[in-house]
């Protein structure tokens, strides 16, 4: 049990490190703008580069993981993201930037499928959800953690002093990681069969999660990378501000969903064996009206738009413990690590790297509507990613509807069989 619980500290901590550094350039997006003059479009692109290398990556790393020792697999790939991330301090422009990027990508596809591997041999089925939400607690932690610090950090000492601030905690991880006792692989194990990938996306339900999580992707991803930005623009927060309550209330909000998806998620799978996608689906359903309330208010009610959103967050940051729970379940142990890597290629190509894209071009569209013809100045701007921003309740809504099919398609019990 200790061996357990000193295990699933560390993969926490990692997945912290994980999205803190992933999150950092949404915290520094505004002056990163300013000095290499850059579109809302070419800010998308930054993170849609990061997640396209990430999705192709993270299926032989996946694989790697079922067959190869995920302590060492996620060693190596903590060493790399960081170094990366600190790599990209020193960037002389744009297109370095952008090729530092790609490397934390590759980094940080290895951590997912191998600590997914590695959870579901630690924990029964039963207790699964409390502990994948436990893990994916890290999303809200993390991008708490770097839009708190990276924010203030950028404004007292510069984006760059910031982005080598999110390297440092490596420095501890990896021993860590390295200390840890893996837990050995069940004996008789499917893994070995090599279009395990395509076999898996034949599972009507599966299908249907990795369908919710493009749309998910879509709108978190446009959300951390913009929402910093159009605090700043639209409601007259200063970077430090912005960051800061970004960072506070998201990380309030994600953790307090985390444990309610914990809790309920193994409660309600006692009764219903898709009962976890059922409440997953309801929490996107009750997310999109607070999040359309919020961007709707007008100009400078920063605090009642903080308030609105951050708990229609907190009800989309559900989906991770509730929904990686469910993957467990219909995924046999020999696979987990190769189904979470292709899980998370179809959903991040599909979502995760259009999403910021999509969101910034239509913010750069509606921008250079609201200037008339002039020239696109600040004003301009805030009208226009503040309209683009209603992307995010719309894809709440789309989100709801597929949990709601997918969990339809959980119910046939040919289609579900619980992993021990």
């Amino acid at each position: 049990m200790l061996t357990a619980k000193r295990s699933l500290a560390v993969l926490f901590l990692v997945n912290v490190l994980n999205y803190y550094d992933r999150q950092a350039l949404g915290a520094v997006a505004e002056p990163l703008r300013r000095e290499f003059s850059l579109s809302d479009a070419q800010i998308g692109a930054l993170s849609t580069l990061f997640i396209v290398i990430y999705a192709v990556a993270g299926l032989p790393l996946g694989r790697l993981a079922d067959t190869w020792s995920r302590r060492k697999l996620m060693a190596i790939g903590v060493t790399v993201w960081a170094g990366l991330t600190a790599l990209g301090a020193s960037a002389a422009s744009y297109a370095m930037l952008a090729a530092t990027r790609l490397g934390v990508g590759v980094g940080e596809a290895v951590c997912a499928p191998a600590a997914n591997s590695w959870i579901g041999a630690l924990v029964p089925a039963g207790q699964r959800a409390r502990a994948m939400a436990g893990f994916m607690m890290a999303v809200p932690v993390g991008v708490m953690l770097s839009s708190a610090i990276t924010g203030p950090a950028a404004q007292a000492w510069g984006w760059r002093a910031a982005l080598a601030l999110a390297a440092v905690p490596a420095i501890l991880l990896v021993p860590a990681l390295l200390w840890l006792k893996e837990p050995e692989r069940e004996a008789g194990s499917p893994g070995e069969t090599p279009a395990a990938p395509l076999s898996l996306l034949r599972i009507p339900a599966l299908a249907w999660i990795a369908a919710s999580g493009i749309v998910l992707n879509f709108a978190l991803y446009s959300f951390s990378a913009f929402l910093p930005a159009f605090l700043k623009r639209y409601h007259g927060l200063s970077v430090a501000q912005a960051g800061l309550w970004t960072g506070i209330g998201s990380g309030a909000a994600g953790i307090a969903g985390a444990v309610l998806a914990g809790v309920w998620g193994d409660r309600i799978i006692a009764r219903w064996s898709n009962g976890r996608l059922l409440l997953a689906a309801g929490a996107a359903l009750a997310a999109a009206p607070l999040a359309f309330a919020a961007i709707a208010l007008p100009a400078g009610e920063s605090t009642a738009a903080l308030a609105l959103i951050m708990p229609a967050y907190g009800l989309l940051q559900m989906y991770y413990g509730l929904v990686y729970a469910a993957i467990n379940d219909i995924v046999g142990p020999g696979l987990r690590g190769t189904a979470m890597a292709a899980y998370l290629m179809v959903t991040y190509l599909g979502g995760a790297a259009f999403g910021p894209l999509v969101t910034g071009m239509l913010s750069d569209r509606l921008a250079r509507r609201a200037a008339g013809g002039s020239a696109i100045g600040e004003a301009a701007r805030a009208v226009g990613l503040h309209q683009a921003m209603f992307l995010i309740p719309a894809m709440a809504l789309v989100l709801a509807a597929v949990l709601w099919a997918g969990a339809r398609a959980a119910r046939v019990p040919d289609s579900v069989t619980v992993a021990s």
